[in-house]
C-alpha cells in the first residue's frame, strides 16, 4: 500500500469510529450496526463474545433499556494501515435498571473511563473489544 493509500484508509478508519460513537450518542443502534460486518465479533468488558449483527442489536437493546449513555472526551487513534484502531473516553451514565448479578438500579449515576479496540475490514467494523473498570463501576454504583 502507497503512503496516499494508507493515509486516505487511516482517515477512512478514523471517520468510521467517530461516525460509530456519533450513533452511539444519539442512541441510534441501526446506525451502528450498518456500519459493523455481518459476521462482527463483539467483546464486551466481563462478558461472553458475541458473533453476528443480530448478537449485537439485543445486546444494544438491553444496554438502553438497563442504563443511559453518553461517551465524551472521545480520542481515536488508527493504526498505518488502517485495519486497527483504538478509542479512549469516559462513559456518562444512569443506572436504570437491574442487571442480574448486578447491585440494585436506582438511577445513579457513574462516570467511568474506558476503551475499545476495533478490526476493521472493508470499510466496516469486524470487532468491537471494550474495556472498563468494573469494580471502579460497581463502587460508584453502590455508593450512590
Amino acid at each position: 500500500m502507497t503512503d496516499t493509500a494508507e493515509s486516505t484508509t487511516r482517515v477512512a478508519t478514523a471517520k468510521l469510529i467517530r461516525d460509530y460513537y456519533t450513533a452511539f450518542n444519539r442512541g441510534d443502534s441501526e446506525a451502528m450496526i450498518a456500519m459493523l460486518t455481518d459476521d462482527v465479533i463483539h467483546d464486551v468488558n466481563q462478558g461472553e463474545r458475541r458473533e453476528g449483527k443480530d448478537k449485537f442489536r439485543a445486546f444494544n437493546a438491553r444496554m438502553a433499556h438497563n442504563y443511559s449513555e453518553k461517551l465524551e472526551g472521545i480520542t481515536v487513534m488508527v493504526s498505518k494501515d488502517g485495519a486497527r484502531a483504538a478509542a479512549e473516553f469516559n462513559v456518562h451514565g444512569v443506572y436504570k435498571n437491574s442487571e442480574e448479578g448486578l447491585p440494585a438500579a436506582k438511577g445513579q449515576k457513574y462516570v467511568l473511563p474506558a476503551g475499545t479496540f476495533f478490526a476493521v475490514r472493508d470499510g466496516k467494523i469486524a470487532r468491537v473489544t471494550t474495556y472498563y473498570n468494573l469494580t471502579d463501576w460497581m463502587l460508584q454504583v453502590s455508593t450512590t
